[in-house]
């Protein structure tokens, strides 16, 4: 078997702001343009006009992912600026409405809002992906398999969506409650082989029932467009160095996953319901509550799950040269994900007296800081207005 370089791409989305309302926008052609201009293909719009997602080139390691990550956060944040708005790395707006949106003209979105209906249009969510290079079928198919036990503890240390519509909903990531409205969401199913897979998404697309494997929309899957294994069930992170530890994890996973596979060993196909009932205390929890460590058959603390996970993955941290990166998830179960940090801010502020909506926007203004947070002031990248 070839050794993979497991090289990283890490797509986010994010939502504009009016700066000073704080209220959601609709992303102008002029400022899409400026954007484009600016960086390529490595932006696009998304489903809704407020939306816009980001993709990093391929990257060798964590060290060019951050560079590559932070140059797009940087050009998107002074792109926007131009324009009285600020982009948002976070899932769920605390207070817009999601049926006052629209979705951006453009065949492939119309074609969704005409197939999916009522579903979609509350897609008022964004995410985070992350790709792992693996071009052998095959072994991208293996490690999928392995791979899903993982995703509970991901999403625990991604959580930003606790607010939806003005209302805290006791959730640590609503996104994902929208998500699995849509078909094909999920945990993926158990395919024993890449033919297995491909025999069943080769059905739904010649009865007519989709274009293409774009339309899986799996917590984990087989990119449709690259040689990757593409994560898919976290949140998008306001802070960048904890998207890069997502973004390590992930990587790190796949190469001790591969590993095994080379010494004739793996790890344990669990029981889908099992992994369910983890992604659920992630989604309802975050990291607060403990995870099923499902060969002891009771609940562990997240602390304690971070700590094992980070000793198991060690060696594959320090051959990939993302070590510190992947120790930063002491950091966020110590200090809090995003939707804790959010509740935390909003409690200030209504204790220091202010309404909700006043509380709600004091929310988006530090969503607002997060996002430049850890970046590269001087390093911004130049935009020339045409």
């Amino acid at each position: 078997m070839d050794t993979p370089e497991y090289t990283l791409g890490i797509e986010e989305e994010y939502l504009l702001v009016n700066a000073e309302t704080c209220a959601l926008a609709d992303v102008p052609d002029a400022l899409m343009r400026d954007c484009a201009q600016a960086l390529g293909d490595q932006v696009s719009p998304e489903f809704l006009a407020c939306q816009i997602e980001v993709g990093t080139g391929v990257c060798a390691n964590i060290a060019e992912a951050r560079a590559d990550l932070g140059n797009l956060r940087r050009t998107i944040a002074t792109c926007a600026a131009e324009y009285g708005l600020a982009p948002l790395a976070v899932s769920c707006h605390p207070f817009a409405d999601w049926q006052s949106r629209k979705h951006t003209e453009k065949q492939r979105y119309n074609d969704l809002a005409r197939d999916l209906g009522g579903v979609v249009r509350r897609m008022l969510i964004c995410g985070t992906h992350v790709h792992v290079g693996l071009p052998d079928d095959d072994l991208r198919m293996d490690v999928m398999r392995q791979f899903s036990y993982f995703l509970p503890h991901l999403l625990a240390l991604s959580t930003s969506s606790p607010f939806w519509g003005g209302q805290d909903t006791g959730l640590n990531s609503y996104r994902l409650s929208v998500f699995d409205n849509l078909p094909r969401t999920g945990l993926p199913p158990d395919f024993s082989a890449y033919a297995e897979y491909r025999r069943s998404v080769d059905m739904l697309i010649a009865a007519g029932l989709i274009e293409d494997t774009l339309k899986i929309w799996w917590d984990i899957r087989p990119s449709a467009r690259f040689p990757t294994l593409e994560s898919r069930i976290c949140d998008v992170m306001p802070i960048m160095e904890h998207t890069l530890t997502i973004a390590a994890m992930v990587q790190a996973i796949t190469r001790m996953l591969v590993e095994l596979r080379r010494r004739n060993q793996r790890w344990r196909i669990y029981d889908r319901f099992l992994i369910a009932e983890n992604r659920w205390r992630a989604q309802r929890y975050g990291p607060r509550e403990g995870l099923l460590d499902i060969g002891l058959g009771a609940l562990v603390p997240m602390a304690d799950l971070v700590t094992e996970l980070i000793e198991l993955l060690d060696a594959d941290a320090m051959g990939l040269g993302c070590l510190n990166e992947l120790r930063g998830a002491q950091d966020i179960v110590a200090h809090g994900t995003s939707a804790e940090r959010q509740r935390a801010v909003f409690a200030q502020a209504t204790d220091d007296g202010a309404d909700t909506q006043e509380a709600l926007r004091a929310v988006v203004r530090s969503l607002m800081a997060e996002f430049a947070q850890g970046l590269d002031q001087s390093r911004i990248t130049e935009i020339s207005r045409p």
